[in-house]
């Protein structure tokens, strides 16, 4: 996770540029994107090394015991807006990564391109063929 943002630094001008030209966000706003979005792939990554450890949880009443434990759990399939096509690739599919789990992302059909270059920055970034996966679509007539 740590590499894919890295990625997505070094990449953010670009990342940028796709948002822009693919829904017509204004580029300073796309820019913010970036960053924002950018900035839940550290807190996960962290998580994977603190948070993932299951806990007792207080019960809610005296004769019930939940058990946090977190595990994978299978497959994670996320849809993601239009409107923030970045930050909810990396808010989705960051956590779910960060719990072990695959991930089949199925972006607006007005902002595939921005999946599909979130996806080419996570290979870049190492990941191997599975963990993250995009399925474009199209709207239908």
């Amino acid at each position: 996770l740590l590499r894919w943002s890295d990625e997505i630094s070094k990449n953010a001008s670009t990342l940028a540029e796709v948002v822009t030209l693919e829904m017509g966000k204004p580029l300073s706003e796309a820019r913010g994107e970036v960053l924002y979005a950018n900035s839940f792939l550290p807190h996960f990554a962290a998580q994977i090394r603190t948070g993932l450890t299951g806990e007792v949880l207080t019960p809610g009443q005296a004769r019930w015991r939940p058990i946090n434990i977190r595990q994978p759990v299978g497959v994670v399939a996320t849809i993601t807006p239009w409107n923030f096509p970045i930050a909810m690739v990396t808010r989705k599919a960051g956590a779910a990564i960060a719990a072990g789990c695959s991930v089949i992302n199925a972006p607006s059909e007005d902002t595939p391109l921005t999946s599909l270059f979130m996806a080419e920055l996570a290979v870049k970034a190492g990941f191997p063929e599975g963990p993250f996966n995009v399925i474009p679509c199209a709207r239908e007539d």
